[in-house]
């Protein structure tokens, strides 16, 4: 991306992610991280049921189809959407990292526009750490891995402690999370949303 702002820049002292031995293997659906998640969960009618899978080192892939709820100008997918997709994306990589872990700063490109009824593939990785910061790139490409470039981000994750959901989310929603009988589930539930 041109013109990355220096915030998105790891600092000098930044190391190499390293992929957590329990990380889901490559390959592997990583599945919704909270049902009601507008990215990936099945409970949003107009949500994006963004679909990512974990690649090899810390990468993830995922795809997802421009529906006519997603529209900006007509018959487009709308620019806040794509910045979704590329959000979930980036945060699904964290769960390779076994990191809990928020959005602190997305920056996006926008290339192309990208039509309704279009596949949207996006490819992820995680590319420096620095103590509680982690550095990300994503990009967006129409049909496949091999299409055309539609959209591009660079992001800054900040890891947190579960106590920044607690603190922050709805009462009701975080009691019914925490009180979900499957702990993979429940700890997932609190891994990418800000």
């Amino acid at each position: 991306m041109s013109g990355t702002s220096a915030a998105l820049k790891p600092p000098v002292d930044a190391v190499a992610p390293v992929r957590h031995p329990d990380a889901p293997a490559p390959g592997e659906l990583l599945g919704a991280h909270y049902e009601q998640c507008f990215g990936c969960g099945d409970g949003q009618a107009h949500g994006l049921h963004l679909a990512a899978r974990a690649g090899d080192g810390v990468t993830v892939t995922a795809e997802f189809t421009v529906r006519e709820a997603h529209q900006g100008a007509p018959g487009l997918a709308h620019g806040g959407v794509l910045a979704s997709a590329l959000d979930e994306t980036l945060g699904s990589l964290n769960w390779l990292l076994r990191t809990i872990a928020v959005t602190g700063r997305l920056e996006t490109e926008f290339v192309r526009p990208v039509p309704v009824g279009t596949l949207l593939y996006l490819e992820a990785e995680v590319t420096a750490v620095a103590r509680r910061k982690i550095y990300s790139t994503a990009t967006g490409r129409i049909g496949g891995p091999d299409g055309p470039v539609a959209v591009r981000a660079e992001a800054l994750f900040i890891e947190v402690k579960v106590e920044h959901f607690i603190d922050n989310g709805r009462p009701e929603e975080i009691q019914a999370a925490m009180s979900d009988p499957d702990q993979i589930r429940r700890a997932r539930a609190f891994e990418v949303n800000p």
